[in-house]
């Protein structure tokens, strides 16, 4: 219990860290937010008068402690383009990333593990060497130049999709997720490839140890083998890996909505960076440094889970 405390006190202050140089950084960039709203046209009485109603003339840690108090209450601020709340712009974009990251995710489950055991089992067969050098391919596209290239030929060619025409959540949940197949495929294919020269490689690592030996000679057959003690124990080495991958999945996500015409959190942070909308784009930062924090929180608990000495170590 003491353990887990420590690593939620730990997870708040470095989200406290990372929103205070976040903060920071958006009051030393060139750029004005008041000058932005108005336009070029404005003149500068009505710009400093903007500055002093947006409270932006006031000390940083004046502002920024104003901006945490509000935050913990659940006032995220005003968007300064929109004169709106920013939950009422950024909280509806919020399940559009998590559905595209979870789908992304789901299909590196279902391509790698599968094809990873079926490596690790086959090595150094003809078509093991082939697909290792698909993956190198693979690993080596950027996953925006994969959709791309998805839009290309599927949608474009074969019509099997109409790029840009992205349905809503609220208005048909079945036709949003079938939008997001081709995107999240585009994200999960190169981190599938890596996934699988990982996984196969841990697999093979783990079957030349003393307890595979100890595991046949008990009588247990190759299935049980694999399953029930070898892919166990590969799995401790790519807790990591898989981790990771969340993280990424989440950062291509904003890449790739502007590929597919995507309005989520991706097209909303280009947007409110280019308007200097630093509230928006504030939220964004601290969201996403929550994710990140939050999967590195779980995947220490989950090291303890599956391997109890790190518990024991730590």
């Amino acid at each position: 219990m003491k353990y887990l405390w420590k690593k939620i006190g730990t997870l708040i202050i470095t989200l406290f860290i990372v929103s205070f140089l976040s903060f920071l950084a958006f009051s030393v960039i060139p750029g004005d937010a008041a000058q932005s709203k108005l336009g070029t046209e404005a003149s500068e009485e009505q710009v400093k008068a903007l500055q002093e109603e947006m409270g932006l003339n006031d000390p940083l840690l004046i502002r920024y402690g104003r901006w945490v108090v509000g935050f913990l209450q659940g006032d995220f601020g005003e968007s300064y383009s929109y004169s709106v709340p920013v939950k009422e712009i950024v909280l509806n974009k919020i399940p559009i990333m998590v559905a595209l990251v979870l789908l992304s995710f789901l299909w590196i489950l279902v391509i790698s593990i599968p094809v990873g055991i079926f490596l690790a089992q086959h090595s150094n067969r003809w078509f093991d060497y082939v697909i290792r050098v698909g993956n190198q391919v693979l690993m080596s596209i950027p996953s925006f130049f994969i959709g791309m290239i998805i839009t290309l030929i599927f949608g474009l060619l074969l019509k099997w999709f109409t790029p840009g025409s992205y349905i809503p959540i609220e208005e048909n949940f079945i036709g949003f997720l079938g939008y997001l197949i081709a995107p999240s495929i585009a994200m999960a294919l190169p981190k599938s490839a890596m996934a699988i020269k990982i996984l196969r490689s841990a697999i093979l690592s783990q079957a030349g140890m003393d307890y595979v030996r100890t595991a046949y000679s008990r009588g247990n057959t190759k299935k049980q083998v694999l399953y029930r003690h070898i892919f166990r124990n590969a799995m401790i080495p790519t807790v990591t890996f898989w981790a990771m991958t969340l993280v990424d999945l989440v950062a291509s996500s904003i890449i790739i909505e502007q590929v597919f015409s995507i309005p989520g959190m991706g097209s909303i942070l280009i947007t409110s960076i280019s308007n200097r909308d630093y509230p928006v784009v504030q939220f964004i930062i601290v969201f996403i440094a929550t994710i990140v924090i939050f999967v590195n929180f779980l995947v220490d608990l989950l090291y303890g889970k599956i391997d109890p000495r790190v518990h024991i170590r730590k």
